[in-house]
């Protein structure tokens, strides 16, 4: 019982690096990534989608993204909602499809950047880790009173830290990676 605790507490702080990941994909470097269009939203069909779910994304060069919608008809509600969400892009309708340059980000918006990499790790990755070991040491304590010695609750508590310790040096590890591949493009 108490190793399928542990187990548990391992894959929810799995889960929260995964989920810290995700969410740095969605922070734009100096090459396109289609990723940053994960949480644009459109208005289309009476309802709020996601981009990509109206449109396919590709990098034709190293400088710009191509949008294709599925359906031309969405061309205005494509060009609305990339305007609107705050990617600071600004599209070009051709007809057809959606262009979007990608300029060179500057020295103070890679600085930016950075901070902003710097306070997703700690509210999405390290906070989260924090929960599930606070979690994870409320139900060692309630163990207590299932006859398991203090010593073993104690070295139960000790490999939690450990846990605990692995999966945030992951999360350090992670938005340190951005920085440089942030100040290195």
């Amino acid at each position: 019982m108490t190793e399928q605790i542990l187990k548990q507490i391992e894959e929810k702080m799995k889960k929260s690096v995964n989920s810290f990941h995700e969410e740095l994909k969605t922070v734009r470097t100096g090459r396109p990534n289609p990723d940053i269009f994960k949480k644009v939203k459109v208005e289309c069909y009476g309802s709020s989608m996601n981009l990509s779910d109206i449109a396919s994304i590709s990098v034709p060069d190293g400088q710009s993204f191509l949008i294709k919608p599925f359906d031309k008809s969405n061309l205005k509600a494509l060009e609305s909602g990339i305007s609107n969400s705050g990617l600071g892009f600004n599209p070009t309708n051709d007809g057809e499809c959606i262009r979007i340059v990608v300029p060179p980000l500057s020295k103070e918006r890679r600085d930016d950047l950075a901070k902003h990499v710097t306070k997703l790790a700690e509210e999405k990755g390290k906070v989260p880790i924090r929960r599930i070991r606070q979690d994870g040491k409320d139900q060692l304590k309630k163990l207590k009173d299932q006859n398991i010695s203090e010593d073993e609750i104690k070295k139960l508590q000790d490999r939690l830290e450990k846990l605990t310790n692995k999966y945030i040096e992951e999360i350090d590890d992670l938005a340190k990676k951005k920085e440089v591949e942030l100040h290195n493009f």
